[in-house]
């Protein structure tokens, strides 16, 4: 008996936001503007120009890594979701309006990890990291909610994604309240929980 319509075009839609939110992530990355005189842009002065902006380098890496764990994710979710409700579909568009917001904190992070308001930075990266996974949890919570919307014969997948989920939100607020220590520390623990998702999704 179906309680709601496909996934297909809920699908679609989430995917044509992912891929515009993690396009818009290169944008922050430019050409430097030629010098004057002109002649001044040697090899040397160019190469100091880039190496200049290694944060931004680092920043845009980390948030594709962040979004591209964060899509995968999505799909997982969507491999055993059978159908949606209204609720799913809100649930899902603040996920969506979350994603969409991350080229702000990388640009923000980016800017200032190597000035004094760094805390700052790192601070409103790791705080939308965390609401971004509160949101994912919510989507999962509702998804499983009397098991209404889950394909059959997912229950023990269920179990090992519902326990997986119960981590984002706690590593996020660590790298929250650690950002007021150490920048560099928050930023790093961001992207090492990253990569521990990635190696999840790799080892399964």
């Amino acid at each position: 008996m179906s309680h709601g319509p496909s996934t297909t075009r809920t699908e679609a839609f989430s995917d044509g936001v992912f891929a515009i939110a993690i396009t818009l992530l290169i944008l922050d990355i430019k050409v430097p503007p030629l010098p004057v005189p002109e002649a001044a842009a040697t090899t040397h002065w160019l190469l100091d120009q880039l190496t200049r902006e290694w944060t931004v380098y680092l920043a845009y890496l980390m948030s594709f890594a962040v979004i591209l764990v964060m899509w995968v994710n999505h799909h997982d979710i969507f491999t055993l979701v059978e159908r949606v409700d209204r609720p799913f579909l809100y649930w899902n568009g603040l996920l969506l309006m979350l994603i969409s917001i991350v080229p702000f904190p990388t640009s923000l992070l980016a800017r200032y990890l190597m000035k004094d308001a760094a805390k700052v930075g790192a601070a409103v990266y790791a705080g939308h990291g965390l609401l971004i996974s509160l949101a994912f949890r919510g989507l999962w919570r509702h998804a499983i909610r009397d098991k209404r919307l889950m394909a059959p014969g997912t229950e023990a997948q269920v179990a090992k994604r519902s326990k997986q989920y119960r981590f984002g939100p706690l590593m996020y607020l660590l790298a929250f309240a650690l950002a007021f220590v150490s920048a560099y520390a928050s930023a790093g623990l961001c992207l090492v929980f990253a990569m521990f998702r990635s190696e999840e999704h790799t080892s399964e």
